[in-house]
């Protein structure tokens, strides 16, 4: 595969792979007793429905040509009313989670069928950038800054009594700035965990 053709391949993989991201919370929502999703239209694989405009395309574009060694972006947020939910705190967590687990269960999949040809064909290298792209998702989304759902699996699973209600203010009203920051000057903490797993599930190394 040239070079243009991997960057088109991994941009349709980014796309499908925040869209089952997003819809992954859409409905876990559901099944946690908020229907906002699927009356918002947004359980649905039509991407249509779930490109951002920035996030989705401007964004990847934008890595791409200033060469960086990162290639992400989301989808628009589906939307959940915690007040449908039996237990708002714990049922958010668990919304926030269902996205990152999406991500490393279609990693998962396509990690044993990499196991299962040879390395260097090119759909083996199509299925090891399925693998990659999820990883990373699932592996970022999982880091606690709002607005990413590490942020809400942590405040929503901790005990109350271990929030720093000002803690947690600062990190609400500054998350995007921190989140910025992560991105460009942490990001490298986090490749050795995306890369362990893509060899753990294919075997290969990156």
């Amino acid at each position: 595969m040239n070079d243009t053709l991997i960057l088109i391949f991994q941009f349709i993989v980014l796309i499908f792979s925040v869209m089952v991201h997003e819809i992954s919370h859409g409905f876990v929502a559901e099944r946690l007793g908020d229907k906002t999703a699927r009356d918002a239209g947004r359980l649905t694989l039509n991407p249509l429905k779930h490109i951002d405009p920035f996030g989705s395309v401007i964004l990847p574009l934008l890595l791409y040509i200033a060469n960086t060694s990162i290639l992400f972006g989301w989808a628009k947020p589906v939307p959940y009313n915690p007040y449908n939910l039996k237990n708002p705190k714990t049922g958010g967590a668990l919304i926030a989670l269902s996205g990152p687990v999406s991500n490393f269960l279609i990693a998962l999949v396509f990690g044993v069928l990499v196991r299962l040809m040879m390395p260097d064909t090119p759909l083996s290298l199509m299925f090891q950038i399925v693998v990659y792209i999820n990883v990373l998702l699932g592996v970022f989304n999982l880091v606690p800054i709002p607005p990413l759902d590490g942020s809400k699996v942590l405040f929503g699973f901790l005990p109350e009594r271990m929030i720093n209600p000002s803690v947690f203010a600062f990190v609400e009203r500054n998350g995007m700035l921190l989140l910025v920051l992560f991105i460009f000057f942490g990001f490298r903490l986090i490749h050795p965990i995306i890369n362990w797993i893509f060899s753990l599930l294919t075997g290969l190394a990156f």
